[in-house]
């Protein structure tokens, strides 16, 4: 047998210098399991409400406990986290923002408005009186 001399690895975490534009692709991967979370909700909505009366009420009181609310407020912030990194993606396919800086403020940008779509979604819902504690 002849010796083949050693495959080079592949870089690993603790090569790289972490940065937000990874973090916000884990986040992206990260949303968009969590968007599939709450498609399987609004599906058991639907189901309770073709249940009848009885299952929809229970789904309904469920929904509106505080852990329903935190569960729809984490749904929520993980399809606005996911569009708004869908939207840098789509960004990025174009050629824009690819300059490491500018990947970095399009990464750190993106998610925070993401947050912000979220805060600024549950105070419309709480001011118009449509959720309650």
């Amino acid at each position: 047998m002849s010796q083949n001399p050693p495959r080079p690895l592949s870089p690993h975490l603790q090569v790289w210098r972490w940065h937000i534009t990874m973090f916000s692709s884990i986040m992206h991967r990260a949303t968009g399991i969590g968007s599939i979370a709450g498609l399987a909700m609004v599906v058991a909505w639907l189901v309770c409400l073709g249940l009848g009366n009885e299952a929809y009420t229970q789904f309904l009181t469920l929904a509106a406990s505080p852990l329903g609310l935190v569960v729809w407020f984490l749904l929520s912030l993980a399809g606005f986290v996911h569009l708004t990194g869908g939207i840098r993606h789509f960004v990025w396919d174009l050629g824009g923002g690819l300059q490491p800086k500018n990947a970095d403020q399009l990464a750190f940008w993106t998610m925070a408005l993401g947050v912000v779509l979220t805060i600024a979604f549950w105070a419309v819902l709480f001011v118009c009186h449509k959720v309650s504690l």
